[in-house]
């Protein structure tokens, strides 16, 4: 058995089961996630709901039919998600997108219908805004509050974080919303120079920039979590959590390399890794 790391679930059990759906869900707590990570935006009538993509994507939704007869916005796919309503998107397929374990008939979930399942759980929660810098600060600030409120109406507050690439989001949450873990998600593409994701801190030092924003955490792309980036962070005091890592020697490695959980498609091999093996 190597060293325990947190197990973070990637939008459930993303390899398993259809990603952000309630059965995703519910498979990765019976496989015994510490965490599960999870995306979310706005409808157009004001409800958190789940998703990864900021646009309707044919890759994860399929359209099976208009909310109501001659839906001048039907077909859905393809349409900004923050342009339709709850109705428009309890429509769409979110079943089909796990070719291991298809789901069809499975919804579209809002974030008060995870947190209903999660919360008697106990299971951590970790939940990624999808905004980025062509949002207005106005548009970052209602999404915030609105995921926040979710979480506090469930009492999941306590054991949640709220996730960003677009760090407006993390500034947000420290002003008004301080008892929510922050972490501060990174990848090449959003520490580029003259990047506009840092809600205008330099990307020349991310680890720095994170910790002078208030990040309670760091989250790397795992093709940038070298190990002098994470004993970076360690010197910070921000945990690291590494994503999405999905093979058994890239799993062990970022254990061996002191990352402090690992974010995985494939929870079930992560936490096989981390099972004693039984004494014969």
């Amino acid at each position: 058995m190597i060293s325990s790391v947190e197990v973070h679930g990637h939008r459930g059990a993303r390899g398993l089961r259809p990603e952000n759906t309630l059965p995703g869900f519910a498979h990765a707590l019976d496989l015994g996630v510490d965490v599960i990570e999870l995306d979310v935006g706005l409808s157009s009538d004001g409800v958190v709901v789940l998703g990864h993509d900021q646009v309707v994507s044919p890759a994860v939704l399929a359209d099976t039919g208009p909310a109501w007869p001659d839906d001048p916005a039907y077909p859905y796919v393809g349409r900004p998600v923050r342009e339709l309503s709850l109705a428009q998107l309890r429509t769409l397929d979110a079943g089909l997108s796990c070719a291991a374990a298809p789901m069809p008939g499975t919804r579209v979930p809002t974030l008060a219908e995870a947190c209903a399942l999660l919360a008697p759980t106990g299971v951590g929660l970790s939940v990624e805004l999808k905004t980025d810098p062509s949002w207005t600060d106005e548009e970052v600030e209602l999404l915030t509050a609105s995921a926040a409120a979710v979480l506090k109406a469930f009492g999941c507050t306590g054991r949640s974080q709220l996730l960003a690439f677009d760090w407006r989001v993390l500034a947000e949450a420290r002003r008004h919303y301080p008892d929510l873990g922050r972490v501060a998600l990174m990848e090449r593409k959003t520490l580029a120079p003259e990047t506009a994701w840092l809600a205008g801190h330099s990307p020349a030092d991310p680890m720095a920039a994170a910790f002078a924003l208030g990040a309670t955490a760091v989250s790397p792309e795992h093709k940038i979590a070298t190990p002098a980036l994470i004993d970076q962070a360690h010197s910070l005091a921000l945990p690291v959590i590494v994503w999405t890592v999905n093979t058994p020697e890239d799993m062990t490695r970022f254990i061996h390399e002191g990352a402090d959980a690992i974010v995985t498609d494939y929870p079930d091999v992560l936490l096989a890794l981390q099972t004693p093996t039984p004494a014969i």
